[in-house]
């Protein structure tokens, strides 16, 4: 993981140079995870990945007032996350529903072995939290980032997250315990 932040450093600090190839590298390197991101958010595929492609327009140019390179991945998802923000305003307000998205499993990682059936278990669980929660757990324990870049990500306080965590938990055991007591 040090190894991946170390390159992603490099790779920012190069492109706010204009190296292209260090912009291609770090859209190869990062595009998954922002695409995962907005695919959460937004619960479907084709507006996710429009989302990150304009993301990533403005993540370039905004490379410059980016002031440490190793916060890159929360500063690159908050964008995504505002992003998406807009597009459910957006449509929220051309369909006039309120609750116009849900959050999906993550589809970008395959499992495969003894856990798959319990990931598949616990991301369907994810899914059906509320899309805050979803994609606070979602960044919290599957993108592996801290509660501080959670929150960088999310663009709410620490307080929030660390709220939303608490709650999100309590559903998600709430939601396996009753699929588990349903097996048995």
């Amino acid at each position: 993981m040090r190894k991946e932040k170390a390159l992603e450093a490099y790779l920012v600090a190069s492109a706010r140079m204009g190296e292209r190839a260090a912009m291609a590298h770090l859209v190869r390197l990062r595009g998954p995870r922002l695409l995962s991101h907005a695919m959460r958010l937004l619960g479907e595929a084709d507006g996710a990945r429009d989302v990150v492609q304009d993301a990533w327009i403005e993540i370039l140019r905004g490379l410059g007032g980016l002031r440490d390179d190793a916060a890159f991945l929360p500063w690159a998802l908050r964008i995504v996350t505002r992003r998406v923000a807009r597009v459910i305003k957006r449509r929220q307000k051309d369909r006039k529903l309120a609750g116009d998205f849900a959050a999906e499993a993550e589809t970008s990682t395959r499992e495969v072995g003894i856990g798959a059936v319990e990931a598949v278990e616990v991301r369907r669980a994810i899914s059906s939290l509320p899309p805050n929660q979803a994609a606070t757990i979602a960044l919290f324990y599957l993108e592996d980032l801290t509660v501080t870049e959670v929150s960088l990500a999310l663009d709410v306080p620490v307080g929030t997250i660390k709220t939303r965590l608490m709650h999100a938990r309590r559903k998600l055991r709430n939601i396996l315990e009753g699929e588990n007591d349903g097996q048995a």
